[in-house]
């Protein structure tokens, strides 16, 4: 009877697994990101690319590139310019992919649940960064290369890239101590969470505002489609016989550019640079402070007096005080 019973089980064990992997191979067919691309130039094909997608993409994608990079990195091969610095660069593609489009949507046409899967993701693309620039044996292969550069007859290009890489990873934080290495990590999670929070808090209050015109002599100066875009947008919100201007750019600029209302132009523009500082819900000054506190503490662990000085050693500017000096040149002319 035990044997009978053992059978079964196992026979359910064996058809549970195989539909599993069947699930698995149908989600992976059917989500965009996990398939090539059939389209002109390789261009993401948005009009398949669901929301539901990203999520089990990102998954996917973070788990290849953390292989890669392990091979990379624990190559038994002496290291070269081909089986690390190009192996680097061609690693992490599905990675690149997916990231690529679900910024240029968050970017472009950002929203509550592409929000929701940013709060989500975020601590673990700021783990995955740091999971790379942190990684010792990586480095030292990195390094082996860099040391011995100018005898490996290397073009300009293969060069540069090089140098960009050595740099990323001391930039990153390699060389910390393990403690200093801890903290460093937690700065960034913290960082790209609050940076979050902010954009979040601006894409709420962009989309909160609303410039709500009755008077038709309010519109003089506005081309007709400029009116008739601002009806269109009243209608929607369930306005009659009245029109709306917003902070998003394709509503505020030509409005800021063609109305005659000085006053409105005002109340449109205040709007929009003040966006964040209202003492309210979506008020940004505290996180504000909080990346700037968090951002010098990472710099000065990095050997930096202040984040500034981080950013532009890789800028044309070099230093903090060459800007200084470029901005007080402009200012009185300005």
């Amino acid at each position: 009877m035990k044997r009978i019973v053992m059978m079964l089980l196992s026979s359910l064990l064996v058809l549970t697994s195989c539909n599993t992997d069947e699930n698995l191979i149908t989600d992976k067919q059917s989500n965009p990101f996990l398939v090539e691309w059939n389209t002109p130039f390789g261009t993401p094909p948005f009009d398949k690319i669901k929301t539901e997608h990203y999520l089990p993409a990102f998954t996917e994608a973070i788990n290849n590139y953390k292989k890669e990079i392990d091979e990379i990195a624990n190559s038994k091969s002496e290291a070269t310019f081909e089986n690390t610095i190009n192996a680097l660069e061609y690693s992490g593609d599905l990675y690149k992919k997916v990231s690529r489009v679900f910024n240029s949507m968050t970017g472009a046409m950002n929203n509550d649940e592409l929000q929701k899967i940013s709060k989500e993701m975020e601590p673990k693309f700021a783990k995955l960064n740091d999971d790379i620039n942190l990684n010792t044996k990586l480095f030292s292969r990195v390094k082996t290369i860099y040391d011995i550069r100018k005898t490996l007859s290397l073009t300009t290009e293969q060069n540069k890239v090089l140098e960009n890489y050595y740099k990323e990873f001391v930039r990153g934080g390699v060389n910390l101590e393990e403690n200093e290495k801890e903290e460093f990590r937690k700065i960034n999670e913290e960082i790209s969470l609050l940076s979050l929070q902010f954009g979040d808090n601006v894409l709420k209050e962009t989309n909160k505002f609303e410039l709500v015109i009755d008077k038709k002599e309010d519109l003089v100066g506005l081309s007709e489609g400029i009116i008739s875009g601002a009806s269109q947008a009243a209608n929607e919100k369930g306005y009659s016989d009245k029109w709306i201007f917003t902070i998003h750019k394709p509503s505020m600029i030509p409005f800021l550019q063609y109305s005659t209302k000085r006053n409105l132009r005002e109340k449109i523009f205040k709007a929009y640079y003040m966006k964040g500082d209202h003492n309210d819900s979506f008020d940004n000054k505290s996180i504000a402070l909080k990346i700037s506190s968090l951002r010098l503490r990472r710099a000065n662990i990095l050997g930096y007096k202040n984040h500034a000085e981080f950013v532009l050693e890789e800028q044309m500017a070099a230093k903090p005080e060459k800007v200084t000096s470029l901005l007080n040149k402009l200012w009185t002319p300005a």
